[in-house]
Formats: structure tokens, sequence, C-alpha cells
């Protein structure tokens, strides 16, 4: 039997010992063995390029052509993009763009509206 805590994440009862971190095997949230719990990522507040907070469902402006991955088609500056959702990662908007489709974007080459 096990007396590792649950996984304050998921609250996963299979977390395993790795030297001073537990991990949770179904969610892969990695946190102290001492007992220092830290904040969920979900806490994190995202920002864009002027340091303006955002939220889910904000419209942002890009400010930079970006070339999308794999096509000849390129994101103009000045797209405004509507009801955005922030997600974790590299890239941390998901959103749809009209004429694109769906896509991901740094919160760094936006600016909220």
């Amino acid at each position: 039997m096990s007396t590792l805590p649950p996984c304050p994440k998921c609250a996963s009862e299979y977390t395993y010992e790795d030297g001073t971190q537990l991990i949770c095997p179904e969610c892969a949230h990695e946190w102290s063995a001492s007992g220092d719990v830290q904040e969920a990522s979900d806490n994190e507040v995202k920002k864009d390029s002027v340091g303006n907070v955002l939220q889910d469902g904000d419209t942002v402006t890009v400010i930079k052509d970006l070339k999308v991955k794999g096509s000849s088609l390129v994101v103009k500056v000045g797209t405004k993009v509507k009801n955005i959702r922030l997600c974790d990662g590299d890239h941390d908007i998901d959103c749809k763009i009209d004429g694109i489709g769906a896509m991901k974007l740094k919160s760094e080459f936006v600016r909220k509206v």
C-alpha cells in the first residue's frame, strides 16, 4: 500500500517518487516531495505584448506578420482574432482565424483590443 499523497492536480492515487519529486503518471504533474505544494499552472497569468492580462473570450489583434507553418498563408498585421482560449504550452492562445482556421498563437505576438 502506498503512503504517498494523491496528485494535487487530478487527485490520482497512483503517484510515485522520483528523487525529491513526486510524479503523477495520469496527468504528468510534478511537485516537491517536501510538502511544498505549488499552485497549479491554471492560475498562471498570461499577458499580451504590452503587458495587458489576457482572459478566455478576449479579442486580440496580431502585431506582426506570422507565417503559417506548412503552408504559404500569412496572418497579417492587424488581423483581429475574437474569442480566444488560453492554454498551456509554448503557443498559449488557441483560436480560429477567418480564412485560415484553427491555430495556436504566442501571446507575445498579440495585443488586447
